[in-house]
């Protein structure tokens, strides 16, 4: 196992009663901030776009301030964009991330010794 995160690790941050912040929703806020717009974002993740919407609506309501802001089409066509609070949670959930895998790499490293080679 090399190091950064592990890719069989789920992390997932609970809010009141649902998970605030989790792989997909990291996924969602990094490809939203490449692409800018939440369609775009949603393809890539062969996700339906009203589920992308309904993952950007519980982000931004369950954080303090919005995660992810949207602009109505016009001339250019609408767009979305990842605030700067965004960012730095995205940024945080990802330290999180490769903290809690380089905290559990020797232990893995031993378990993946038990696995079968294909």
């Amino acid at each position: 196992m090399k190091a950064g995160r592990y890719r069989g690790l789920t992390l997932r941050v609970l809010g009141a009663r649902t998970p605030a912040m989790g792989p997909g929703k990291a996924e969602l806020i990094a490809r939203i901030g490449e692409t800018g717009s939440i369609s775009a974002a949603a393809r890539a993740m062969r996700m339906s776009y009203r589920r992308a919407w309904q993952l950007v609506e519980a982000l931004n309501h369950d954080f303090r301030e919005p995660v992810v802001t949207t602009a109505i089409g016009g001339t250019r066509g609408g767009g979305a964009r990842v605030t700067p609070f965004g960012e730095q949670l995205l940024r945080r959930y990802r330290a999180m991330e490769s903290k809690a895998s380089a905290a559990i790499a020797a232990d893995l490293r031993r378990f993946e010794r038990q696995l079968k080679r294909r």
